[in-house]
């Protein structure tokens, strides 16, 4: 029982972020609520107009009844709390220092969800799908698209199985 993410490519379209020089390496966090991050493990060169960058990434939330007690209770209240805000799988695009300026920070150029209520309620997995970047400092700015699979519905039909069971 596990949640599937790949994380295949970035495009980013016309705004502050291609004309930033400062911003030139880009890498990807993909995060789960409070519990577990996890990050493309290359940084990989801006993409210039009209182009993406391939990632490639993959990674797997084990939440199999045994050891991820804390991860299948989130999933729950996914799924019997209708107004859980945070209730997405967040993508975050985070640019990345060049190596001759380490002591600039990373800083979090944008965001992208992943809805896993809307999975579950429409039944249907994200498989290679475009979803927008919105800016990190205008959440109403698309900065781009990510092209990401997210697998979960199997995970998510046997929490709520375990949920009509009590």
């Amino acid at each position: 029982e596990k949640i599937q993410i790949k994380i295949t490519s970035l495009g980013l379209t016309e705004s502050r972020i291609t004309s930033d020089k400062t911003i030139q390496q880009l890498f990807v966090e993909c995060r789960l609520n409070n519990f577990l991050a996890e990050e493309t493990p290359l940084s990989l060169p801006k993409p210039t107009g009209g182009q993406r960058i391939h990632y490639n990434y993959s990674t797997v939330i084990n939440v199999g009844k045994e050891d991820n007690h804390a991860e299948r209770e989130y999933l729950k209240s996914i799924l019997l709390k209708p107004d859980l805000p945070a209730d997405s799988l967040k993508f975050t695009v985070v640019s990345d220092p060049p190596e001759d300026e380490q002591d600039l920070e990373c800083e979090d150029i944008g965001f992208a969800y992943v809805s896993l209520k809307e999975i579950f309620q429409k039944q249907r997995d994200i498989i290679e799908q475009d979803i927008d970047v919105f800016d990190s400092q205008d959440a109403s700015a698309v900065i781009g698209k990510l092209t990401v699979t997210v697998e979960a519905l199997r995970a998510l039909r046997s929490v709520y199985e375990e949920c009509k069971n009590y």
